[in-house]
């Protein structure tokens, strides 16, 4: 198999050209260049297998669309990046602190298909043993569905297109599984579900 290209993609750019001197001049991978996530029309130009997002820098949004044609590996700072970088269509999430050596096997994997996930991170992603449904069974029919659409990474408005409910009534079923789950917010939802099992991510 040719050696893997990878492209790095940061909002900070002294961050992303660090991390593309991190993984510089390495054998089983070759980093393409170092890009603004406004850079991301030439990305076709590159021809890179793979893109390395630094999550800190870099809002879901502005990578969303790369992950669709592209396999992301995302580097992140904790549990509620993991939740937001995977439910924007990431392969992988990698701590930032990972290392040159970890950091480039994560790609080298994404490229052939796989999902990789930080190894601490991985117990947390895991469904835990149904001990107890009540907390999913406190969602209706109906706002299970809208949490499973809140875990793809879907607004409001696309939310309603896809069930054929009014944006307000999608934004009312929102605020309801936040009250239900205890978040502040549609992020901290996500990860509380996956943390009791009641999404896949």
């Amino acid at each position: 198999m040719d050696t893997p290209r990878a492209v790095v993609v940061g909002g900070d750019p002294l961050a992303r050209t660090g991390l593309a001197a991190l993984l510089a001049d390495r054998s089983d991978l070759a980093v393409l260049a170092g890009l603004s996530p406004a850079d991301r029309r030439t990305f076709a130009t590159l021809h890179a297998d793979v893109v390395l997002v630094d999550a800190g820098s870099t809002e879901p949004d502005e990578w969303r669309e790369i992950a669709s044609s592209l396999p992301v590996v995302a580097l992140v700072t904790g549990e509620t990046q993991a939740a937001e970088a995977l439910a924007s269509g990431a392969r992988g999430v990698v701590f930032r602190d990972a290392g040159a050596d970890r950091i480039a096997a994560a790609l080298v994997a994404a490229t052939r298909g796989l999902v990789v996930v930080e190894g601490t991170l991985s117990a947390w992603l895991r469904p835990p043993a149904p001990s107890n449904a009540s907390d999913s069974e406190a969602l209706t029919p109906r706002e299970a569905e809208v949490l499973a659409l809140l875990a793809e990474g879907l607004a409001n408005k696309v939310i309603a297109q896809r069930l054929g409910i009014s944006e307000r009534t999608a934004k009312f079923h929102v605020e309801s599984i936040l009250g239900k789950l205890g978040a502040e917010n549609r992020s901290e939802a996500i990860v509380i579900a996956a943390r009791k099992g009641m999404v896949t991510l």
